[in-house]
């Protein structure tokens, strides 16, 4: 995979590196190896933890599966929109790695979707192919269960004494850590405690860090890039700079884990494997049998297995999984994050310098003698089950209302961008147009294609539509909304994910169910990409 890095990042990443193993360096050959804690660990008392309860053993395994499941489906994830910055605007150039030798050329139009890799199923879930929609499914899916074995473990840990493993009780912790670094950098291999009673102070800093420090970190950075919480909490994701400082934190956190993991195996299988995986497998000291070693392969090679079926599931039986989706989170989804109003905060400095374009300009030649009129001869129609069915023009539409917006705009491959957002608030159209009592959804039709061809179309909620900053765009940044950016008009519903947000918008119809239309999923990439009905997330 090709990895381009700002200098300043390897710089800063070399400093502290070198740093560390220099002053280590520098310690021993001026004063000698520091003492090794590890000789002085005080005795066991009665209220110290002595070995591995099989509630531990058994959630560190479940761990280990579905972190695996997360890992490899975020990879498939990231690479739908390969790079990383620090700045919302997410303007090419910016970002501070990037994982596609491609530059952005600056004398065509270049699109999100243009700019997604693929990535080997040997390395991610599912692999190959644009598949977000079921990378995402994969993703959302075991994040639940993770986060459930989690709170699972904490509560267990305070309920008995083996937060003492994990928690420190002194500050004398770091001094400890820092001489039991002195003898791994320079090559001189502490005096290794027994993990079934003690663990040294480098270990436990490492195992709370994993805990306490990571685990949130990841929810709560993954929490930052939901549209819904960001555009009703715009102070949340300043927590950790900014909606995508979030995503780089949370991809930062997913290395932390890949690179705790290699060491932590590495130590266990250097520091005595058949002991270490009796104490973490089935809680014995027992240095001679190997049933702890059998048990433990057979988990892992069991989670390599089921990797293997999950990508035979993700080709071959994809609406199962996206209806699984949909039934766990689509519901969760729908009883809290999906209920938060927007909220304005944007000001006009914050526009962003770029917004990325994306989605298959329209080749109908309607919209293409539209354009090349300047869309004069538009007429936005307005049906279903209405009582007052339209047919409006664009003049007509500037006519009855306009609302401006400045908003964050969210897609689901990860860029986001700034922009201000001119046009006719939908809850306007509502009231003209009257909706039947048993409409509970809002079909909008666009004059472009999908990915795999078939006119596209969304599908959004009665309700979200009725919530603030849900508009119909005509103006982008304060002039006529362009081309490639949805004209003549382009939906805005702040609270979804920009593939919610149609663009080059046909005609509108009110509908009873999202099910009546199209394929029944809700929308063009539901029908065909298996993305979520509801993309608040």
């Amino acid at each position: 995979m090709y990895v381009s890095i700002k200098p300043y990042i390897l710089v800063a990443a070399g400093l502290l590196v070198f740093g560390l193993i220099g002053a280590a360096w520098l310690q021993y050959l001026l004063f000698g190896l520091p003492a090794d804690p590890s000789v002085s660990i005080a005795p066991i008392t009665f209220t110290d933890p002595v070995g591995f309860p099989a509630w531990l053993n058994i959630s560190h395994w479940v761990n280990f599966f579905f972190l695996t499941l997360i890992i490899r489906s975020g990879l498939s994830v990231l690479v739908d929109h390969p790079r990383f910055y620090w700045n919302n605007g997410c303007t090419p150039g910016t970002e501070w790695i990037r994982f596609t030798p491609i530059k952005v050329p600056d004398d065509k139009v270049w699109t999100a979707k243009e700019d997604a890799r693929y990535i080997s199923p040997v390395l991610g879930l599912p692999g190959y192919k644009h598949t977000i929609g079921i990378a995402r499914v994969w993703h959302f899916l075991t994040v639940p269960f993770f986060l459930l074995n989690g709170v699972v473990f904490i509560v267990l840990l305070f309920c008995t004494n083996q937060w003492k493993r994990l928690v420190p009780d002194s500050w004398k912790i770091f001094p400890e850590a820092w001489n039991v670094f002195v003898h791994y950098a320079t090559l001189n291999m502490p005096v290794e405690p027994n993990g079934f009673y003690h663990y040294n102070a480098i270990q436990q800093l490492s195992y709370f860090g994993v805990v306490f420090i990571l685990a949130p970190l990841a929810m709560f950075t993954g929490m930052a890039m939901s549209p819904a919480i960001e555009n009703r909490f715009h102070w949340y994701p300043k927590l950790f700079g900014n909606r995508q400082s979030a995503r780089s934190i949370h991809f930062l956190v997913m290395i932390a884990y890949v690179i705790f993991t290699i060491i932590h195996v590495s130590l266990v299988a250097a520091t005595g494997l058949v002991r270490n995986m009796n104490h973490i497998t089935v809680g014995t000291d027992n240095a001679t049998s190997n049933t702890g070693l059998l048990i433990g392969t057979g988990i892992i090679v069991a989670t390599i297995a089921f990797c293997v079926f999950a990508h035979w599931l993700s080709w071959n039986k994809q609406r199962f999984l996206q209806n699984l989706q949909a039934a766990i989170n689509g519901t969760l989804w729908r009883i809290t994050v999906n209920r938060f109003k927007p909220k304005p905060y944007y000001q006009k400095k914050d526009i962003s310098p770029f917004f990325w374009p994306n989605g298959k300009m329209p080749e109908s030649e309607i919209w293409k003698k539209l354009a090349e009129n300047n869309f004069t001869d538009y007429r936005l129609k307005i049906s279903g089950l209405v009582e007052n069915p339209v047919d409006l023009s664009l003049e007509e539409l500037k006519n009855l209302a306009k609302e401006q917006n400045i908003t964050m705009h969210h897609c689901i491959q990860g860029w986001s961008g700034i922009a201000e957002w001119g046009g006719i608030p939908i809850s306007k159209i509502i009231e003209l147009v009257k909706p039947h009592p048993s409409v509970t959804t809002v079909a909008f039709y666009s004059f472009g294609e999908g990915l795999y061809g078939g006119y596209y179309y969304d599908t959004h909620t009665l309700d979200n539509c009725l919530k603030p900053q849900s508009i119909l765009a005509w103006e982008m940044n304060y002039e006529t909304l362009p081309l490639i950016h949805g004209a003549p008009l382009r939906l805005r519903v702040e609270n979804q994910l920009g593939y919610k947000m149609v663009k080059w918008v046909s005609s509108i119809e009110f509908v009873q169910t999202h099910k009546s239309v199209g394929k029944g999923f809700g929308g063009k990439n539901e029908d065909d990409e298996y993305f979520d009905l509801l993309a608040d997330t």
